[in-house]
């Protein structure tokens, strides 16, 4: 009984302050800088391993990227976006890319922005380190799309090597495909990671995060299958927005996303909150 009360407690707790530090307008912007920033990330990344030499990187960066929303969702929009980067571009360096970097650096500051509200700490980093600290993480996470893109290509053709010579691989060469979709998830764990522990104010272990992190995941499962389900038997997005449809779909999608993700913070808040309280003898 002292658990359910606990945890009636932290819930309450979490929903509590979502709601009433504006969590709902939050989400709205967040959903709306992430889809700002998703296009130029993929053109400045792209156009970075296009320098470096690794053309192929783009359709790899859009798998990473897309794997984890429904099929529904990331198949059209995931065409055009390889269309997109398969442009030839000036350069690493021309002014076009340079702005899509920081447009997607953008997308990590709404990500800071609606951390720090969840867990209710005020920012008082300069701009300057705030906006160098955001163009970092676009530039890692470039760094770690092509390296990611390199592994792709060379895990098959190793693959591959090692079965025509020791038979009894050959039967689970064939779970090769299943590893891009490993790779993606891999991907986002890693990132919920370094988002929470880093890009916000104040200092938080891997302990304290843990449970928010476990229940974005747990709560991305599962409103990714409820709104592919919805997608397939009741939508009529297509019917009301026409051509516009996919686009429409991906920023409901991304709401609801952003939602889980703030929430997720909010609720490692209303637990640290609870923790102390409880060690200072109050709870």
């Amino acid at each position: 009984m002292p658990k359910f009360l606990a945890m009636r407690r932290v819930i309450g707790d979490a929903y509590g302050h979502f709601d009433a530090d504006d969590g709902w307008a939050m989400a709205s912007h967040l959903a709306l800088s992430a889809l700002l920033a998703i296009f130029p990330f993929l053109i400045f990344a792209t156009a970075l391993a296009s320098f470096l030499g690794a053309d192929a990187f783009s359709e790899t960066a859009v798998h990473i990227v897309f794997d984890t929303w429904p099929k529904e969702v990331a198949e059209p929009i995931a065409k055009e976006v390889v269309n997109v980067l398969g442009v030839r571009r000036g350069g690493v360096l021309t002014f076009g890319v340079v702005v899509a970097g920081v447009f997607a650096s953008n997308g990590v500051e709404a990500l800071r922005l609606s951390l720090n509200r969840a867990y209710r700490v005020a920012e008082r980093r300069s701009i300057i380190y705030r906006r160098a600290q955001s163009l970092g993480f676009v530039l890692v996470a470039a760094a770690g799309f092509f390296a990611i893109s390199l592994l792709l290509v060379a895990v098959p053709i190793a693959a591959q090597f090692a079965a025509d010579r020791i038979d009894w691989l050959a039967p689970y060469t064939g779970t090769i495909t299943l590893w891009r979709y490993l790779i993606a998830v891999s991907v986002l764990v890693l990132a919920l990671v370094t988002v929470h522990l880093w890009l916000p104010a104040g200092k938080r272990r891997l302990v304290d995060i843990l449970p928010g992190l476990v229940f974005t995941l747990a709560a991305w499962i599962g409103a990714s299958t409820l709104f592919a389900a919805y997608l397939s038997r009741f939508s009529s997005y297509a019917n009301t927005y026409a051509g516009l449809a996919s686009i429409m779909v991906a920023v409901v999608f991304l709401y609801i996303v952003s939602v889980i993700f703030i929430l997720g913070g909010e609720l490692n808040a209303a637990i640290m909150r609870y923790r102390a309280i409880r060690a200072a003898g109050r709870g």
